[in-house]
């Protein structure tokens, strides 16, 4: 599954980048995020719980960094596992200036398997949909110093 949007935050690309950058923006950015903890400039590990539909996991995984090309985005991606199955995914993210501040766009992808994908099948990508919104509606407002 791929899903693709963008927003606009008004304010700098280099502060936009050092959010993107700052862990516990990123955990108050990622939905049903318990816990996430910085091992290196590229690596992370994260507790999450989804809810799709009558389903709700938790998930522990890795989060990684990669594709960095300061500050103009980078390649988010991680995966994890619960008792229910398993998630990949990432997000490509592009950070442009326009007159506004700075553009970022994102190209998201996203894996589920298990139990979750089959007794959660039909709302897997409703919920994705959703979350991604979340996340980059709550990252604009983190950035641009509104209260969330």
């Amino acid at each position: 599954m791929q899903l693709s949007d963008e927003v606009t935050i008004p304010v700098s690309r280099q502060k936009v980048w050092q959010a993107l950058n700052d862990p516990e923006v990123l955990r108050q950015c990622i939905p049903g995020c318990e816990d996430i903890t910085k091992l290196s400039d590229t690596e992370m590990e994260a507790t999450v719980t989804v809810k799709m539909g009558p389903v709700k996991a938790s998930f522990k995984g890795a989060v990684r960094l990669s594709d960095i090309d300061p500050p103009n985005g980078y390649r988010i991606s991680g995966e994890g596992k619960s008792m229910m199955g398993g998630a990949a995914g990432g997000a490509d993210v592009h950070l442009i200036d326009v007159p506004e501040g700075t553009k970022l766009i994102y190209h998201v992808n996203a894996h589920v398997t298990g139990k979750i994908a089959s007794l959660a099948q039909r709302f897997i990508e409703p919920t994705a949909r959703q979350l991604s919104a979340q996340f980059f509606e709550t990252f604009a407002e983190l950035a641009a110093g509104e209260p969330g």
